[in-house]
């Protein structure tokens, strides 16, 4: 039986684990790193070279500043609790989507539930005709970053035209001594059928596989963590099979991944849902490098979906689900329609 005790040394916080029979304690450090889409997170001004009009004032959804308001301190009441049961700071690192521009993030990182933690903004405009992007917040007493870069995914979309969707987010920086890589991914939706997209989803996680592979030619233990909503589910063509993201460590080989997401999935947990149905699109995987015997640094520990009450719908068909921030133009004061994921890195 593994026992729990938290406590703060210094800048880290230590996870003690006391085994029965082992009178010496292990002291680890641990770090929480997530992913939450944040559903269609739009300032109120219109801006000219987006589609957000229905996210305007005048617009469908009537979309003041004090419903964005309400928003941010929504969406910030739940980043403020990820991951506290592990380490009070919450997610060292965490990646969103959804989110209309740099400046929403901003408006996001000051509010006072989770301002204290002084949230690093990577962010780069993304093609996506709605103006949304994906990005990066990490919290830099855990995290220094030292380099980042926006890739584009250069593939044709199912009508032949070039496909114009979310770029990939690269960021390389130091985990307390460990550098670690991440690729943030919001993937092309399944509008159309999941079966005439999937090979728009498959060109992605190729892409990320591209960008793995010639990191671990430099490093064969590059420690590389892929995250994001990708819009399909871990035992999908694009997460099985491209990525090679396996449900058990033991069966991980060094050119693939581990998919902590999977298992979890085929037991019934999802982190979104849609016409009575659950699926497991966010998800958050890791390289050879956090798992191998012989590596050293920070190993993956566990993976965890943040589902709690307050997050869901409470009554009605759509009870359990994702407590959403609208119904078609009708306004919800939710949080998203999405449940975040995460996983944990213990380092000894």
């Amino acid at each position: 039986m593994i026992v729990f005790r938290l406590f703060s040394i210094l800048t880290f916080c230590f996870l003690v684990l006391s085994f029965e029979g082992i009178a010496q304690k292990k002291q680890f450090k641990v770090v929480c790193v997530g992913f939450y889409n944040l559903e269609n997170l739009f300032d109120t001004i219109d801006h000219v070279d987006v589609n957000d009009v229905e996210f305007t004032p005048n617009g469908s959804k009537a979309w003041t500043y004090d419903k964005y308001s309400d928003k941010l301190f929504r969406l910030a009441e739940v980043i403020s609790q990820i991951g506290t049961d592990i380490s009070p700071d919450g997610p060292a690192i965490l990646g969103v989507s959804e989110i209309e521009n740099r400046g929403v993030l901003e408006d996001l990182a000051k509010q006072p539930a989770i301002a204290s933690r002084r949230y690093q903004i990577v962010h780069y405009d993304s093609p996506d005709f709605r103006g949304i992007d994906v990005a990066l917040l990490y919290n830099p007493k855990y995290y220094r970053l030292l380099e980042s870069r926006s890739i584009p995914v250069n593939l044709p979309n199912i009508d032949g035209l070039p496909l114009i969707t979310r770029d990939v987010l690269y960021t390389k920086g130091i985990l307390d001594g460990d550098t670690v890589h991440i690729m943030v991914n919001h993937w092309p939706s399944r509008r159309g059928g999941e079966a005439s997209t999937r090979a728009l989803r498959s060109g992605c996680a190729r892409l990320n596989r591209e960008i793995a592979d010639s990191l671990r030619t430099l490093n064969p233990f590059a420690k590389i963590i892929i995250m994001g909503d990708l819009n399909d589910d871990p035992d999908n063509e694009s997460v099985a099979v491209v990525l090679e993201g396996k449900a058990k460590m033991e069966l991980v080989e060094p050119h693939q991944f581990f998919n902590p997401f999977y298992t979890p999935f085929k037991k019934g947990l999802g982190s979104n849902a849609y016409q009575d149905a659950w699926s497991l699109f966010d998800q958050v995987l890791v390289s050879h490098g956090f798992i191998a015997k012989d590596a050293m640094g920070y190993k993956f520990y566990k993976s965890g979906t943040f589902n709690k009450p307050f997050m869901q719908t409470k009554s009605g068909r759509y009870k359990g689900y994702p407590f959403r921030t609208f119904d078609g133009d009708t306004y919800m004061s939710g949080y998203s329609d999405h449940f975040p994921s995460y996983i944990v890195l213990i380092k000894g």
